[in-house]
């Protein structure tokens, strides 16, 4: 049993609240290691460790490699733990505080899993009306949060991050779900503008949780993971928010509405493809799912799309040059909203226009003039992060990700 098929056999048995059924000859001594950083790369080695630690073949293992994983993964469950029980207090302040917030991911998809604080989250969004930011922000100082870039124009940023000192809390407060001003996935915002009016009450072991409804956050799930497929990647962990929400709540989730709307952003051979990784690797349940006949009559080789979220780590981070190959794919989106066809997608996306550059350089709003000493800026800090590093992190390697990634966005319809 190769590394992949390992760790896909892993992450599938800890979906079920299983443990894997490896006997010693199943796999190679020497996977464990590998298998482990994999996890990690993936930000789930407690679900990992869990569902392999009481097989014949991990308990065979090495004791020193095992007894890191486990307390690698004690120490990050507990962390877990303490987060999500001081999120329900700060959701309890925000609410007294006059704020009608809504939760989207994180708790709301570890409330889906056999150990929900095995699923970890680094921190929680948080969406809110625009209006209520103001009063929302002082809630939030209010309950000890800070903001984690003080310099930050907190006015004009369409999310905004807190963290409490002494404490693993982080907050994403997001005045709209995607950034407004992004020519490739500003517009989803369109789709979620009525959410609050079909808002749900979740109830869960920590408390009740307001949150989208199902129909809307399958549709967002899909959607966050369509925006980081577009940037650099994703992993794993985002198939299996997207498999267990719909095997949980399918049978009220307006199926046709969302291939409509994943038609409309050119999603629906990528999502089409998720579906079909959850269903052969991740134990998506299409009849328990209530999953209709117009998305199972959807032709599509998912194998290319597997390859690309193993390889990319969580949010697409599993290396700089992967990181940096953004700059080709989110330019080749973008020119196809455009109705253009992508050029050259580094120098492109490096020579940006001053309005798409304000919020990283916010001396343009008031002196757009210094759009060239911007360019300069931004040219230096790619070059200096991508030379930087490693022989991993060049810049033809970041070209050659960008390309390769470039084709599959061309081979699910994304681009033409």
């Amino acid at each position: 049993m190769d590394l992949n098929t390992s760790f896909l056999d892993a992450v599938r048995a800890s979906l079920r609240g299983e443990a894997v059924e490896w006997s010693t000859e199943d796999i190679p001594g020497d996977i464990w290691l590998p298998l482990f950083r994999k996890a990690e790369d993936h930000h789930v080695l407690p679900m990992v460790y869990e569902s392999v630690c009481r097989s014949p073949a991990g308990k065979a293992a090495d004791p020193a490699v095992m007894a890191a994983a486990k307390r690698h993964t004690v120490l990050a469950v507990i962390g877990q733990t303490r987060k999500s029980v001081e999120f329900h207090l700060l959701l309890t302040a925000l609410q007294n505080a006059g704020i009608t917030p809504m939760v989207v991911k994180g708790i709301v998809c570890r409330s889906l899993y056999p150990n929900p604080d095995a699923r970890l989250s680094a921190d929680e969004d948080v969406l809110i009306p625009s209006e209520q930011f103001p009063l929302c922000h002082q809630a939030m100082l209010d309950f000890g949060m800070e903001l984690a870039d003080p310099g930050m124009d907190i006015a004009e940023a369409y999310e905004v991050t807190y963290y409490k000192k002494d404490s693993a809390l982080h907050i994403e407060l997001h005045k709209s779900l995607f950034p407004g001003e992004s020519e490739a996935v500003g517009d989803f915002n369109r789709f979620f503008e009525t959410a609050g009016e079909r808002k749900i009450t979740l109830k869960t072991d920590g408390g009740d949780i307001p949150t989208l409804d199902h129909t809307d956050h399958l549709f967002y799930l899909i959607c966050h993971a369509f925006k980081h497929f577009l940037h650099s990647g994703f992993g794993i962990r985002q198939v299996c928010d997207i498999c267990l929400y719909a095997n949980t709540y399918g049978s009220v989730i307006d199926w046709e509405q969302i291939l409509e709307n994943c038609r409309e952003i050119r999603a629906d051979l990528f999502a089409a493809a998720l579906f079909a990784i959850g269903k052969n690797d991740l134990g998506f349940d299409a009849q328990k799912a209530c999953f209709p006949g117009s998305w199972q009559s959807i032709s599509v080789d998912e194998t290319d799309m597997l390859d690309d979220l193993l390889d990319a780590g969580v949010y697409g981070s599993s290396s700089m040059s992967r990181k940096h190959s953004s700059n080709i794919t989110l330019h080749a989106a973008a020119a196809e909203k455009r109705g253009k066809k992508a050029g050259n997608g580094v120098w492109k996306s490096v020579f940006l226009p001053a309005k798409s550059m304000e919020r990283q350089y916010p001396y343009l709003k008031k002196r757009p003039y210094l759009l060239p000493i911007a360019w300069i800026q931004r040219l230096w800090r790619y070059f200096r992060e991508v030379l930087g590093g490693n022989d991993q992190n060049k810049t033809a390697e970041s070209i050659r990700i960008g390309k390769e990634r470039v084709e599959l966005m061309q081979k699910y319809g994304i681009i033409r």
